[in-house]
């Protein structure tokens, strides 16, 4: 397949100038484990961005970074409230129920985003030994829909948890997508907006691999480090990814690739809009088109392209572009399926 797809931005490939970051460090020894000039550098950045405050913890994967944090923000007779649609809830394998023992309260919601009108049935039992503990709020920025809290709707959903007694946490897989579209800086959407802890991503907008757990609120802290090992997350060739991070942070890398893709999902959706039998089903506001289109031509389409089918029972799929999306991907992905349109045309 010569083409690019549009399953996910985990297919794409690695930012050029990380792989040449890759390729600098790769050379002599350096310490283990993050004690090295790579790791001091890419803390102190994310510190400059986030607060002096911020505690780092780097990590290999996205799964992992949710794991650690809610178990440093959980104990398992509590539970943690997400989204129905949340990648904890649906794509983690239950890792987060196994490895903090929490329960995960999952709630329906139309777009992917919690409110607090939403959660505020679902905080009951408090005090009561036979029921499981509401303790933490997770959400998705961008949501796995595709859709993003502004910064008002997670201080409100903060100061709402905070009220209430509950944590924050921020499943930031794709943290860089929101704050590109938001026009904010990382701080505003996550520590300055009430988040306790964030699971800071990078693999999806062109790391190699990578993410880090960034805890904002220091009663929580001491014991991230013990969790991040006994979670088989520290990495000994820390350098491989703090090196990552320093690019990326620097001159706000990030920003410019997350904007292209964004950039490069509302062009498709714009598109593809036009053609009779598409509907384009959420608010395109990062890098992720949801859309119903005929079940005929889902096949067909994949044949060239390769995406995956959200809901089936609707006939309705997910595109996602990234930072090496260019608008002859997109258009070449439209005119076929203009092709497969003529070909079947929608009742």
């Amino acid at each position: 397949m010569n083409h690019r797809g549009f399953a996910s931005d985990n297919n794409a490939g690695v930012l050029p100038e990380i792989m040449d970051e890759l390729k600098r460090v790769n050379t002599g020894h350096t310490n283990g484990y993050g004690d090295d000039v790579y790791t001091e550098l890419a803390i102190k950045l994310i510190k400059k961005e986030m607060g002096i405050s911020t505690e780092v913890f780097f990590v290999y994967n996205g799964t992992g970074a949710n794991v650690i944090s809610l178990q440093a923000m959980a104990r398992p007779f509590e539970a943690v409230i997400c989204a129905e649609t949340a990648h904890i809830n649906v794509d983690e394998c239950g890792a987060p129920e196994k490895h903090s023992g929490c329960k995960l309260i999952d709630i329906p919601t139309p777009d992917g985003k919690l409110t607090p009108n939403l959660i505020e049935p679902y905080l009951n039992g408090f005090g009561f030994e036979h029921h499981v503990q509401p303790k933490v709020i997770s959400i998705t920025q961008s949501t796995e829909l595709g859709t993003i809290y502004s910064i008002e709707e997670i201080k409100q959903l903060s100061d709402f948890a905070h009220k209430n007694g509950l944590l924050v946490h921020m499943d930031g897989a794709r943290i860089s997508n929101a704050v590109a579209s938001l026009n904010c800086s990382l701080s505003d959407a996550t520590i300055d907006a009430g988040v306790d802890v964030l699971s800071f991503g990078g693999t999806k907008n062109g790391m190699m691999f990578g993410e880090a757990v960034l805890v904002f609120n220091p009663d929580l802290s001491s014991t991230v480090k013990y969790i991040r090992k006994q979670t088989t997350q520290l990495h000994s060739k820390m350098r491989f990814i703090s090196a990552q991070f320093a690019v990326f942070l620097n001159d706000e890398l990030w920003r410019m690739h997350a904007l292209h893709a964004n950039k490069m999902a509302l062009l498709l959706a714009n598109e593809a809009s036009k053609i009779k039998g598409i509907k384009i089903t959420q608010k395109v506001q990062a890098n992720g088109v949801f859309a119903i289109i005929p079940n005929q031509w889902i096949q067909e389409l994949q044949k060239q392209f390769f995406f995956y089918v959200w809901d089936e029972n609707k006939s309705e799929v997910r595109w996602m572009t990234a930072f090496d999306t260019t608008e002859e991907d997109v258009y070449d992905f439209v005119t076929q399926l203009k092709i497969i349109a003529d070909k079947f045309p929608a009742l």
